[in-house]
């Protein structure tokens, strides 16, 4: 099959189209045969290995510390695809399902075909929504997820108001239809090209971070949620209200975190900046968006398209931070 794969840490260069022996399902595996997947900053920030402090450490034990380690050679965390084969302890799945998934640590996708279990601790395959395409619900399963983890941790009631700093992104453009759906007042933070994005799914207000900075504009919100880790807690506790919610999605140095954390604790302020770490939970939540998605009122929102060979290109478009919703590989 052919699949991208990745040998040594560093720029975009580092990944190489190559032909590689197909997998072969285990006994509680699926073989599928990936229709598309999408490139997140995640993909970028481990290929490149840019992560700050104790992070970086902590994940060079985990992936490789020189290299990355064989296990790992192909990157790409959510895709969408169909099941071509089953091992005999299959009991949910079976051969021609439509269905999409989060890899987990396994990666994968930027493949022609990958194997995953049925169930397992940090990811999960499930039937594709009827009413998305292979390249809609490839992008569900992170920006999805994740956007849908934080708010529902804010206790989000119905005429509240939310900011959503990075709000153009793969999760925040879930992050402001699902802000919707609870009934909130939306502010949006994007880049410059996003701002009619951003009002088409939702969104009340919208800010061009590069013209405005919405910390000192007077205004203030029951919850701020900061998707990529650019508006810490100390620039935004004065635009939070009285027993407000600071969500933060994309922790950057965990020291800084516990003092914000602290800061937060002393101004009546409550601060969420965890990760999803229990797959029934996470399980619950995919299943909840895929109930929205079918009712049609969550979708995704797709910026371009790429194909495998491309894979090097589409990372380069996703570090310039210009991208607005999600970068897709084509497979098939």
């Amino acid at each position: 099959m052919k699949a991208i794969i990745w040998k040594k840490y560093g720029s975009p260069d580092v990944l190489q189209f190559r032909e590689v022996e197909k997998p072969i399902p285990k006994e509680n595996e699926v073989l599928i045969r990936i229709h598309a997947a999408t490139v997140s900053m995640g993909d970028c920030e481990l290929r490149s290995i840019k992560f700050s402090g104790w992070l970086k450490l902590l994940m060079r034990l985990a992936v490789g510390i020189r290299r990355p380690r064989k296990r790992f050679s192909i990157l790409g965390q959510e895709l969408a695809g169909e099941i071509e084969a089953v091992g005999v302890n299959v009991k949910l799945l079976k051969k021609g399902d439509h269905v999409f998934a989060i890899t987990g640590f396994r990666f994968g996708g930027y493949a022609e075909y990958v194997c995953l279990p049925e169930e397992w601790n940090d990811g999960q395959v499930l039937l594709k929504p009827s009413n998305m395409s292979y390249e809609e619900a490839a992008t569900v399963p992170i920006g999805g997820l994740e956007s849908m983890h934080f708010l529902k941790q804010a206790n989000i009631e119905k005429g509240q108001t939310v900011l959503i700093s990075g709000a153009s992104g793969s999760i925040g453009t879930f992050a402001i239809q699902i802000a919707k759906y609870y009934g909130a007042e939306v502010t949006a933070v994007g880049n410059p090209t996003s701002l009619e994005m951003m009002k088409s799914i939702g969104a009340d207000k919208v800010i061009d971070y590069t013209q405005e900075d919405f910390t000192k504009n007077g205004e203030t919100y029951d919850v701020i949620f900061d998707v990529i880790g650019k508006s810490p807690f100390s620039s935004c506790k004065g635009s939070l209200k009285e027993k407000g919610t600071y969500l933060l999605a994309n922790p950057k140095v965990g020291s800084l975190i516990n003092r914000e954390k602290r800061a937060a604790k002393k101004s009546n302020v409550k601060y969420i900046g965890r990760n999803m770490d229990n797959s029934i939970e996470r399980a619950e939540q995919l299943h909840f968006l895929i109930g929205l998605i079918e009712e049609g009122k969550l979708k995704s929102v797709i910026d371009r398209r790429f194909s495998l060979e491309q894979v090097p290109e589409a990372h380069r478009y996703v570090e310039s931070g210009q991208k607005t919703g999600h970068v897709i590989i084509l497979v098939k």
